[in-house]
């Protein structure tokens, strides 16, 4: 895991309003350095004047088994008092991201999604 996947997990945690857990391969292993980790989506509590730090976990490079807890029952009142979530969704916007077509500048030569739904 690098700054900028640890960044994104961090964002979607945060905006999707859920707890995200990682797994990676220790550090010595091609393109690995271990830093799996878990976010629990909550960035602020009522009873706390500041943002709080998401990151329940981060395991380092080394590996293991690492234990987080993690509180759903705080992740579920976020939830119900956040003021985000689907209540004020527009989903006829998001048309051209749910759109089948493959266009500039995204075209691949290998595209996964098509050879997947070919298999189904």
């Amino acid at each position: 895991m690098e700054i900028n996947r640890l960044c994104q997990l961090r964002a979607r945690a945060f905006e999707n309003m859920l707890a995200i857990a990682t797994v990676n391969y220790p550090a010595g292993k091609p393109d690995c350095n271990g830093h799996s980790t878990l976010f629990d989506g909550v960035p602020w509590l009522p009873e706390e004047p500041n943002v709080r730090d998401m990151l329940l976990l981060d395991a380092g490079e080394t590996p293991g088994i690492y234990v987080a807890e993690l509180d759903l029952s705080m992740l579920r009142a976020h939830r119900e008092a956040e003021v985000h979530g689907n209540a004020f969704r527009r989903p006829d916007r998001y048309s051209l991201l749910t759109a089948e077509a493959v266009k500039p500048p995204f075209v691949r030569k290998e595209n996964r999604w098509k050879k997947e739904k070919n298999r189904l």
